[in-house]
């Protein structure tokens, strides 16, 4: 989790304390882990077999391992997201986020009929999607087997998901994938697994979220109250998975090889 200053307030924190977000702007303060993986920095850093923080990537031969289902139970969604006096979750960013995205894609004019949220927790992106794009289909994969059971998601991790059609064949990429809070939960090793095949899952655009070595660097982030559990990878290990599949356009969205959408230089990362 990596919090702003609403939060500190939803936690009890004087929102006058000194924070390590940007100054004066805490956008870039609010970023994956709130909607969909919020820990509190209260919360014990998770630790590999010899006791090692599994936020450090310095000792190289640190067991480490992803978040596993087990974290993402009951009780945690009670307390981050349905409890009022511990809820992290801020509905008027993510509907400002979701609007800016669906609108750049419609920008842009990438077709949209079919959409993956891969770790989509409370589905929160599901109502700001029938908003947008109310011809596609939803599709919301998540670990947490609570919240299959609850929501009916189909239960699957970012690192290996394959979609299938009724007869058990693989299906057609998706138009647009999501995938907000959750590449920063994932070791190196399945980190390499999961970019190649977000770049499989999709063959319109991709959003994603995720918190890189470089947001603490330049205290971007309040370090204090971010989740130590989310491992560290550097910004440029996320866009060389990604670029294999995708053109970085900005905003967190990439646009897949596959899509036949005309863009002029400036409007997407290339070469120099």
């Amino acid at each position: 989790m990596q919090c702003n200053a609403m939060q500190r307030d939803a936690m009890g924190l004087s929102l006058a304390e000194p924070t390590a977000a940007r100054s004066g702007h805490t956008r870039r303060g609010y970023l994956a882990a709130l909607i969909h993986r919020a820990f509190p920095a209260a919360h014990a850093p998770f630790r590999g077999a010899h006791g090692e923080r599994a936020s450090s990537l310095t000792h190289q031969d640190a067991p480490l391992k992803s978040a596993s289902a087990s974290t993402f139970d009951e009780a945690y969604y009670q307390r981050f997201y349905y409890d009022k006096k511990t809820s992290v979750v801020d509905p008027a960013h993510i509907e400002r986020l979701g609007s800016f995205v669906c609108s750049y894609l419609k920008y842009l004019r990438v077709p949209v009929l079919r959409v993956l949220d891969m770790g989509c927790g409370i589905g929160l992106w599901k109502a700001i999607v029938a908003q947008h794009f109310p011809a596609a289909a939803y599709q919301g994969v998540e670990l947490s087997p609570y919240l299959c059971e609850r929501f009916g998601w189909q239960q699957g991790s970012v690192v290996d998901y394959q979609p299938l059609d009724t007869h058990g064949t693989p299906s057609e990429p998706f138009d647009l994938v999501i995938c907000q809070g959750v590449l920063p939960y994932l070791c190196p090793a399945d980190l390499k697994l999961a970019l190649p095949n977000l770049a499989r899952l999709s063959k319109g655009a991709l959003y994603v979220e995720a918190v890189s070595r470089e947001d603490y660097e330049r205290e971007t982030i309040d370090e204090d109250l971010t989740d130590g559990r989310m491992f560290r990878h550097r910004a440029g290990l996320y866009r060389r998975g990604l670029s294999e599949g995708y053109r970085e356009i900005g905003g967190g969205v990439w646009l897949s090889h596959q899509a036949e959408v005309p863009m002029f230089a400036l409007e997407h990362v290339g070469d120099l």
